[in-house]
């Protein structure tokens, strides 16, 4: 019986307690904790399935059908809310108002199959009043924008598994052994960053010289610069294109001409007045803050990833402080406006605001997805100061960011004067024509409470300073006259921020999927961060070639954008998502379809991919183990074997020029040292630099040759017949530690290596031996299957018995090393335990012993808090555990038969058991289609029937 309660489900287990509590005790808020059910992977379906949905877990035969699955880890959660269900008599589905927030509304339905009425719940702000006004005024869901988002999902499950296996066959591997991928968005972003890093390996930088001064009078000063010479105008940067060639006619003076020039103005001693120009001018301020500029503004001025930023916006939505994160619009409610410019004139006078409210409109046709900017939440804006101790340090500068840009966007204009000056000096038998300009604000405007960062300029190099007032004829001295040298520089590379900007402009992606897209593509080593700039790897040079000559049309900018426009178009309910997908998979009058692309790829050559000409004879090759230099000497035959050099990891791939792989290759090889001979068998011990890295070896000393004594010629050693030779054993290796130098290592160090693995003791209850090793993931402890991570490489040599049986009697939390806190903080609400902040082997981490939540990538540490450790914990705890993955058992190599069989029958007991227990229900899984959504649609706004349970539905055909 339902007792009169409204079920509210809601995405994130945050927002539940304000939402609770705002709502009272008539409602029920629960989580989903993100989407409970997705695609299937290939292992999930069922064998009569298998036909129509094994290769994509989509029937494309018919209609682009999915199959989709439960997630394993979302079976409690689902259960969680069919309990909650059962005794209540309403269900408001309250995801998040974009995409996303519709499908999993619309998959919480599908699964749950709710028999009492389904409403959507959409508010853009965690206040007692949004919260309040969206309970009372709910909708239907919205089955366009479930389309565009399973649309969506269907494109880029067909473009990655049928684009990435070719990048497997032909690239390899990334970062440690990562998988390669390929996706509309991430392959486009990655081809961008490839493409400047090209611009930057073919540019020619240009030289120029020119003049500055210092010119004063009356005790005041300023800087000057040449800008004519007899009335020509003097080269600057931008005068000059990528091939380091003029773009119009100036005068390029060399080192020699500016010396003779400063000299002659040195000489000259004075400069006349001869023009003075002031020119008047406004800025306005730039709109409140989307997604997309968000992320562009907190990390030019906070440094903050995409990602983090995306992270720390999202704490701060589902506390209340922000509005909505995720939204293309920049308009203010009529509420946001008021409270706007209410708190700029309370802060910086009348003034600070114009007489009418600044209107912004957004220029995405599908702004009206999310339908205000992000903004301080609420009727009056909290200061950042007033948040002081409610809010982290990252949650406090962004919010001050977000704070003053939407205070500042309903400022007035601030008012400035360019002043320019113009003098003239008469050097031997020239005109010198120097130049200054400085700005002075009048009326600060909006500038009183923000000004936007800006991204690197190239060549950039103008300078503004504060002028004196003068006059047409004033006399004026000169001095400091100095010749000043430039170079033209390259396109910088893109940051986060600027790569986001690039994307948006193209039209690729939504500013929703940037920061992921851009985490794809940093952890699948196609970019690395030197600073703030993207460094591209050779590895995404192969990437990107195999793209660009193969799948040329998938990773066209136009194209992809063109994909955006129509997704929108799907969401607005203008385009038919079926008849989309076959134009897009099988082909159409205005494109290829990928269908057809993937079967018509002909042959690829993967030596030739994976290789760039740096020089005639030095080639860059991209191999298993990353890039290598193949030298090949062209005196010596054609089966000579090429040389092989190791390039830095550090260098950038515009740095390896043919000047830089020249000194690579004529420097002297690190490495096949002699380090001395091994007392215990009289082999040489040598220390070498390998492709994959350093390591000791030993090797057989050279036996003397014989020599004839009477003649002082050597002997031949006679050749010896009969039995085939035996393999030679190979030689023992050991490969450095990370804090080992082949420069520096020395024998004894050597032998330690060589004599590796080393045995510490034997534990005294098992009779097992413990050994010290070093492995992959770093130094450790082995003991029998069960092993323990050492704290640094040092401990293989040092640790004694007692230290080892003391780590093994330590608490082992899966891989991770119980390590020393790095914090520790009060108990936790839930589980009434200490919470610890700790440095595991995959990144710091917070635990309360039972649950263990890692700190998401780009947020510092040390800066956590307690309200953000039990955050991380909840949230992490709300998702349940991860599911192990088990692996058939394989049977010892020796065994008698007996216990073979044995080992049989038990492995087909357990198969049997495991079998039973596995049912359909367990998965829930359940093929989708438009005709099943066109049923939660009006289930949602119906209260009697339940949908039919069925697995799979066939969509009839939509009108046109």
């Amino acid at each position: 019986m339902a007792n009169g309660k409204k079920l509210v489900i809601v995405e994130s287990p945050t927002k539940m307690k304000s939402i609770q509590g705002y709502l009272g005790d008539d409602y029920e808020v629960l989580s989903s904790v993100g989407h409970i059910r997705d695609l299937a992977s290939k292992k999930e379906i069922p064998a009569d399935k298998k036909a129509a949905y094994g290769k994509y877990s989509i029937d494309v035969e018919n209609d682009f059908d999915p199959f989709y699955v439960v997630n394993d880890r979302k079976t409690k959660t689902v259960a969680e809310l069919k309990r909650a269900l059962k005794s209540a008599d309403e269900v408001l589905l309250a995801t998040d108002g974009d995409r996303e927030g519709e499908a999993i509304a619309w998959h919480l339905l599908e699964v749950l199959k709710p028999k009492v009425p389904v409403r959507r719940m959409i508010f853009h702000e965690i206040t007692k009043d949004a919260i309040k006004e969206a309970a009372e005024h709910t909708r239907e869901l919205d089955v366009s924008l479930v389309d565009a988002q399973e649309t969506r999902r269907v494109l880029d499950r067909l473009y990655g598994w049928d684009v990435s296996p070719v990048l497997w066959r032909k690239v390899g591997s990334g970062r440690e052994g990562t998988a390669l991928s390929a996706g509309r968005v991430q392959s486009a972003a990655t081809r961008m960053v490839v493409e400047r890093e090209r611009e930057r390996m073919a540019f020619v930088s240009a030289s120029y010289w020119d003049v500055e001064a210092l010119a004063s009078q009356a005790g005041s000063s300023f800087t000057t610069r040449l800008n004519r010479l007899d009335g020509a105008p003097i080269a600057r940067g931008g005068d000059y294109d990528d091939n380091g060639q003029l773009k119009k006619a100036v005068v390029v003076l060399d080192e020699a001409q500016a010396r003779a020039l400063a000299d002659a103005i040195t000489a000259a001693g004075t400069a006349s007045v001869a023009k003075v120009e002031a020119k008047p001018g406004t800025r306005s301020p730039r709109a409140p803050f989307t997604t997309s500029t968000l992320q562009q503004e907190a990390g030019r001025k906070l440094s903050m990833s995409a990602k983090h930023a995306m992270g720390v916006a999202q704490r701060l939505y589902e506390k209340g402080f922000i509005t909505y994160m995720r939204t293309d619009s920049v308009a203010l409610s009529g509420q946001a406006i008021s409270a706007a410019r209410a708190q700029a004139v309370s802060l910086y006078g009348d003034k600070a605001v114009p007489a009418n409210p600044r209107v912004y409109k957004s220029k995405s046709k599908n702004a009206q997805e999310a339908h205000e900017a992000i903004r301080p939440s609420g009727e009056t804006f909290r200061t950042p100061a007033s948040l002081a101790s409610s809010l982290d340090r990252d949650e406090q500068k962004l919010y001050d960011l977000i704070w003053k840009r939407t205070v500042a966007s309903q400022m007035a204009d601030a008012k400035y004067e360019t002043t320019t000056v113009t003098l003239t000096v008469k050097a031997d038998a020239q005109v010198a024509e120097f130049t200054a300009s400085g700005t002075v604000y009048t009326f600060k405007g909006f500038l009183e409470a923000y000004e936007e960062g800006a991204d690197e300029k190239r060549n950039d190099d103008d300078a503004d300073q504060s002028l004196p007032a003068v006059a047409v004829g004033d006399s004026l001295s000169v001095s400091d006259v100095e010749p000043k040298g430039h170079s033209t520089s390259p396109k910088p590379r893109y940051t986060e921020a600027s790569l986001v900007k690039a994307l948006e402009e193209k039209g690729i992606g939504r500013p929703s999927t940037f920061a992921s897209i851009i985490g794809v593509i940093l952890d699948r080593g196609y970019v690395s961060k030197r600073g703030q700039a993207l460094v591209p790897s050779w590895l995404a040079f192969s990437v990107v070639r195999l793209l660009e000559e193969h799948f040329a049309d998938l990773v066209d900018y136009d194209f992809t954008a063109a994909l955006e426009d129509d997704l929108d178009a799907i969401a607005r309910g203008e385009q038919r998502r079926t008849e989309w997908l076959k134009s897009f998979y099988y082909g159409s009058e205005r494109q290829v379809g990928l269908r057809h692309i993937v079967d018509n790829l002909g042959e690829i050559d993967a030596r030739e991919l994976n290789s760039t000409r740096i020089t005639d004879t030095a080639t860059l090759r991209f191999g298993k183990y990353g890039p290598y230099l193949e030298v090949t000497d062209p005196a010596a035959g054609p089966d000579a074997k090429s040389r092989i050099v190791n390039i830095p990891e550090d260098l950038a791939p515009d740095e390896l020029t043919p000047a830089k792989a020249q000194e690579l290759i004529d420097a002297p090889v690190a490495g096949d040292r002699v380090l001395g001979e091994n007392p215990d068998n009289g082999k040489l011990v040598v220390v070498k630099d390998g492709r994959f890295g350093p390591y000791v070896q030993e090797v057989d000393a050279e036996e003397p040759e014989e020599v004839d004594q009477a003649t002082g010629e050597v002997v031949e050693a006679p050749k010896k017949r009969g039995a085939k030779k035996e393999a030679a054993p190979k030689p023992r290796t050991a490969s450095l530690f990370r804090s080992m130098s082949v420069d520096t290592v020395d024998l004894d160090t050597a032998l330690q290596l060589l004599s590796l693995p080393r045995v510490v003791g034997t534990d005294p209850e098992s009779g097992e031996e413990i050994t010290a090793q070093n492995g992959r993931f770093g130094p450790y402890l082995k003991k029998g299957t069960d092993s323990r991570s050492l704290d640094d490489e040092k401990q293989i040599f040092d640790i004694t018995l007692e230290q080892a049986l003391a780590k093994y009697a330590e608490p082992k939390y899966g891989a991770r090393r119980a390590s020393s806190a790095l914090k520790e903080f009060d108990a936790d609400p839930v589980s009434g335990k200490p919470i610890k902040l700790k440095d595991g082997r995959f990144g710091p981490y917070v635990t309360d012993g039972e649950t263990n939540a890692t700190v998401p990538r780009g947020e510092d540490a040390m800066a956590i808090t307690f309200e953000r450790a039990v955050e991380l914990i909840a949230d992490k705890r709300a998702k349940g555990p991860a599911p192990k993955k088990t692996a058939a058992r394989k049977a010892p190599a020796k065994t008698t038969a007996a216990k073979t069989a044995a080992a049989k029958t038990t492995a087909a007991k357990t198969a049997a058991k495991t079998t039973a227990t596995k049912t359909t229900a367990s998965k829930t899984t359940a093929a989708k289609s438009t005709a099943a959504k066109a049923t939660a649609a009006k289930t949602a706004s119906a209260s009697a029937a339940a949908p039919k349970a069925t697995t799979t539905r066939k969509a009839p055909a939509k009108k046109s």
